[in-house]
């Protein structure tokens, strides 16, 4: 295998690092048994914490043994936001979702074999950790200034909103856990974004004050930032979420396929297990054939394989085919043909109406009397069947589980009707 240090900074995924050529002797020494962390701040994972759990798969396939951690007491702080104290979290919510989050992050690691995961919780050794304990066995380690010198802590202290003691105290807990896991684990490396590098730094510190002879590592990915500005992991809609529930595979499929050309490059080399010449080939392809869009085809087959099972990906490219007249929507089932169509322009209705009325109310067009002309033109469809006449009205027994219509103008331009009366 390519050196991991190589691949990574070939892949565009390091940004940080305490010491890169220790690093790669560490790992040409190996293995390294190394952490990265993930807060229950929310009831799921997102893509900006996809970009860690794959990196970490990664390192792992590299030979090295990775540990999850779920952080059961970092979740009930919060590491500092950069504008206003975070609303603390229940204990009760938080433990719920420490076991969502570690559902979300266990078929993406591998648990079996000499470089078996394994996923930690640093809730177990700081819960029965006295404030006095904590003050003289941690705290006396850390210096004031530095600790204000930490960018996410001095952004806040410039800003009206201030800091509290309580997210302050953020990085002594996060260097607490790379100290313990280094003790309980031998782990030596962590990673994480770059936003993080205060806290990453916090833990080498730590064990460098501890254990003045051990060699650790703290490893930071780069923010990812995409060509028109928009912040990475957001759509319109909000957030992209790894909880089907939340952002369903339809519309994890699509994010990755509407990606920028420009962007798409950069996603591939952090997100596909590709090897580099099948990158470059798509990247090629790109090039040439941009409305191809291969790449992004690609991207959002393998990831949505990846992170909802392949199943959900037949599902999803079977909507998005039959959507534009290139499958049966009739054979799509009813969670997926809904899923795909809240990413779409849509109205609800009580009752069927003429279907030049409803292109017009779905804003396929700007008036009726555009929606003849389209009528009449040929290139009005629902249900992806040719609008033969203007006065067309659709009836009970066309609507798609009893209660969706999907209009189409021309080969690209769609929505859905929503008959809720039906």
């Amino acid at each position: 295998m390519t050196d991991i240090v190589d691949e990574l900074k070939w892949r565009g995924l390091i940004a940080l690092s305490t010491d890169e050529d220790a690093l790669r002797k560490a790992f040409a020494d190996g293995p390294v048994t190394f952490y990265c962390g993930f807060d229950p701040t929310a009831p799921s994972l997102h893509l900006g914490n996809l970009v860690q759990i794959l990196t970490m798969r990664r390192i792992q396939q590299a030979g090295n043994r990775p540990l999850g951690l779920v952080g059961g007491a970092t979740g009930l702080i919060g590491d500092p936001k950069p504008t206003a104290e975070r609303t603390l979290n229940s204990p009760d919510v938080v433990a719920q979702w420490v076991e969502r989050l570690r559902a979300q992050i266990t078929p993406l690691l591998d648990f079996e074999g000499p470089n078996a995961a394994i996923m930690v919780n640093n809730l177990d050794w700081t819960q029965g950790l006295s404030a006095i304990e904590f003050l003289r066995d941690v705290g006396k380690y850390f210096r004031v200034n530095k600790m204000i010198a930490k960018e996410a802590v001095a952004r806040r202290l410039n800003s009206d909103a201030g800091i509290g003691y309580t997210e302050f105290s953020y990085q002594i807990l996060q260097g607490m856990d790379f100290l313990e896991l280094f003790r309980r684990h031998g782990c030596t490396l962590q990673t994480g974004g770059s936003d993080q590098w205060g806290n990453l730094t916090s833990g080498t510190d730590l064990i460098h004050r501890v254990e003045p002879d051990a060699v650790v590592h703290a490893l930071a990915t780069p923010l990812i930032t995409k060509a028109d500005g928009t912040k990475f992991g957001k759509t319109e809609t909000g957030t992209v979420w790894l909880d089907p529930e939340m952002t369903t595979p339809y519309a994890f499929y699509q994010f990755w396929l509407n990606a920028d050309d420009r962007d798409v490059s950069k996603f591939l080399r952090i997100f596909s297990f590709r090897s580099r010449e099948e990158i470059e080939e798509l990247e090629k392809q790109t090039e040439e054939r941009p409305q191809a869009r291969a790449a992004q085809r690609a991207l959002a087959e393998e990831l949505t394989t990846l992170v909802h099972g392949a199943g959900q990906t037949a599902a999803v490219v079977a909507a998005s085919r039959a959507l534009f007249g290139q499958g049966e929507l009739a054979d799509l089932d009813e969670k997926t043909l809904t899923a795909a169509l809240s990413e779409v322009p849509h109205i609800q209705v009580a009752e069927l109406g003429p279907v030049v009325d409803l292109l017009a109310e779905v804003g396929l067009v700007a008036s009726k009397s555009a929606a003849r002309r389209t009528v009449k033109e040929g290139g009005a469809y629902v249900n992806n069947v040719k609008v033969a006449a203007e006065d067309s009205v659709p009836v009970k027994e066309d609507l798609l589980h009893g209660r969706w219509l999907v209009l189409r103008r021309g080969k690209k331009n769609l929505a859905a009707v929503e008959v809720t009366g039906a």
